[in-house]
């Protein structure tokens, strides 16, 4: 087994922007040809549609509540450690170029390399506008640069990213290594080299019928949402060449990353997701939130090694959450106890292996600078293939059948016909947040109108437990026990 691997990211990238998922006009051959060589999830999912929150789960194996960043601009908490920190220790040549956004700083980061890494290779959104005049930062803000001219590859921060991933690969390729590449694009401000910045001028995205959801039977805070797009006509077409040319220029990215790593370390195991997906006026909304819809939940995720299968589609659910167990698992070290998803090896090897019973889903709010966006809107959600549970705390709660409804339309939260798949749901989803240590779990979450064998679990203690957070045998000593001043016997026991 090699100890090699690669991560390649984006930012905002639906998973039917990439077009081995979904053929709708969008190109992306590179990605398309990276899922033919190993397995396409075709049911990957986000644990929280924001940038922060994701790259929390995906760099430490913890949920963002448990990782301490369940919210942009705030950072994860000392104790959880990332994916670097965790193969330093087992000699592991770890480096990340690219997008951080995980250090507590604004969208661009702090420009410090943080533990677990490589500072020569270090390069977030700082670093890079730190190289440029003020006057070219600023064109680099402005969508509108690339149509009032051709903007160089070699001025964008994606081309830099991927030089850089080159060089990496090229000089160090041979040694045991972790590389992390994470791509702004195709996020906001949507700048690209010609011939992508007019490559969708004319297109028309496909539309989805929940474009014209009128959200009657949905939580109130997606109504208020709707609002900020009510003046478009829902009846014209979803059109956003600089987001869709973005998106094709983010692949071209890609391919140079993956064509380096057959260069020089062909034996490396890669992956590829994206944080979170964007609504694109599905049920009315944009950008991205507070929802557990697939527009914004469901991701895409491709991953190819040596001695895997190749051309294989997994349809059980996984999620972000399994990939520092991978990753780790891969390069042969021992995982961590804190960890709090599986290993997708066993679904790589043996294709049709379920790993997860469910995944969940999570909200906080938006941005801890940010007073827009609903504000503080919180959510916990569960899906486990078929049925998709959203706790909405603030307001009404949502239950969807995606057998029967992908666009996700009917709300069936009341509906006595499925009241034991709803409820079985809301079980695992409150076990979930006991055993993850949820900071915001109480009998609140327990106690919905729709939960009629509920009416007494609003009690203070209510289930009664303590919950330490587990040691990190190699980075941690043992919790101590309050009661007795030592070390803790089980981490989860009566109070």
């Amino acid at each position: 087994m090699t100890r090699k691997a690669i991560l390649i990211m984006t930012d905002s990238q639906r998973w039917d922007m990439v077009n081995c998922y979904r053929q709708t006009g969008l190109r992306t051959p590179n990605l398309d040809a990276l899922a033919a060589q190993g397995t396409r999830f075709a049911r990957a999912y986000t644990t929280q549609p924001v940038c922060q929150p994701a790259r929390a789960a995906i760099f430490t194996g913890l949920y963002p509540h448990s990782a301490g960043s369940w919210t942009n601009s705030s950072g994860i908490s000392s104790t959880a450690r990332s994916i670097g920190e965790r193969l330093q220790l087992d000699g592991v040549h770890t480096a990340y170029i690219g997008k951080w956004h995980l250090d507590g700083g604004d969208y661009f980061g702090l420009g410090k390399c943080p533990p677990g890494w490589d500072p020569d290779y270090w390069y977030d959104m700082k670093c890079y506008l730190e190289e440029l005049p003020e006057e070219t930062r600023r064109l680099t803000r402005r969508t509108e640069s690339m149509w009032e001219q051709d903007l160089p590859s070699e001025l964008l921060y994606g081309h830099r990213v991927a030089a850089r991933a080159a060089d990496f690969l090229e000089k160090h390729g041979q040694e045991d290594f972790f590389l992390a590449v994470s791509f702004d694009e195709p996020h906001g401000p949507f700048l690209c080299p010609p011939p992508y910045a007019r490559m969708y001028e004319d297109f028309d995205f496909p539309k989805g019928e929940n474009v014209l959801d009128d959200l009657r039977d949905k939580p109130e805070h997606q109504r208020v949402w709707a609002q900020k797009s009510a003046a478009w006509d829902r009846s014209g077409p979803i059109r956003d060449p600089a987001f869709f040319g973005c998106n094709s220029y983010a692949d071209e990215l890609i391919g140079r990353v993956v064509r380096a790593v057959d260069a020089f370390a062909p034996d490396a195991l890669v992956l590829y997701t994206s944080d979170h997906g964007e609504m694109l006026h599905a049920h009315g909304l944009m950008s991205k939130g507070p929802n557990g819809y697939d527009e914004i939940t469901r991701i895409p995720l491709l991953i190819r090694g040596p001695g895997l299968p190749v051309g294989a589609v997994e349809e059980n659910p996984v999620s972000h959450i399994n990939l520092t167990p991978t990753i780790l698992e891969w390069m042969g070290c021992t995982l961590p106890p804190c960890l709090e998803g599986p290993s997708l090896l066993p679904a790589l090897r043996h294709p049709g292996t379920r790993v997860n019973d469910c995944v969940y889903l999570e909200f906080g709010r938006y941005e801890v600078d940010h007073d827009g966006f609903g504000g503080f809107q919180p959510l916990r959600g569960v899906f486990d293939g078929r049925y998709k549970l959203i706790v909405n705390l603030l307001c009404s709660d949502e239950l969807y059948d995606l057998a029967t409804d992908p666009g996700e339309m009917r709300n069936r939260i009341e509906d006595p016909a499925l009241a034991a798949e709803r409820d079985r749901l809301h079980d695992a989803l409150l076990r979930h947040m006991n055993e993850t240590r949820d900071p915001f779990r109480g009998y609140y979450w327990q106690r919905r109108p729709w939960r009629t064998d509920a009416a007494n679990c609003a009690t203070w203690d209510y289930t009664g437990m303590t919950r330490q957070r587990q040691e990190d045998p190699r980075l941690e000593d043992r919790q101590l026990d309050y009661d007795t001043g030592l070390p803790m016997e089980g981490a989860t026991r009566k109070k």
